[in-house]
């Protein structure tokens, strides 16, 4: 439930990705409540989501876009505010995140 809340909670807080806290959850509640996950499953918003996930490991352009951009904005205030010679560590995982998020299938759901 703590996931889900923080996926809903991403959606319109802009640096918390949704994404990533909805599919933890779907992924908890396959394992410990059939109820909830088919609740999720047959949501509006999030069940389209879990569904391209689970049949084809698909992410929605537009959460993409939407993490690259957080990613890149959050990997520059990093860089501008910790100590130089650590400062580059938050863009190279961002950088290596981006990249396995870019070979992943894009679904065409929003």
């Amino acid at each position: 439930m703590l996931c889900l809340l923080l996926g809903v909670i991403g959606t319109v807080l802009p640096l918390l990705p949704t994404t990533p806290f909805v599919l933890l959850a779907a992924y908890c509640f396959s394992l410990g409540s059939a109820r909830y996950e088919q609740w999720l499953l047959n949501h509006p918003h999030f069940g389209p989501m879990v569904c391209d996930w689970r049949s084809q490991r698909a992410v929605p352009l537009r959460a993409k876009q939407i993490a690259w951009a957080t990613m890149t904005i959050s990997s520059a205030i990093a860089w501008w505010f910790m100590p130089a010679n650590i400062g580059w560590v938050p863009g190279a995982c961002c950088a290596l995140v981006a990249l396995w998020m870019w070979r992943l299938p894009t679904s065409d759901w929003r």
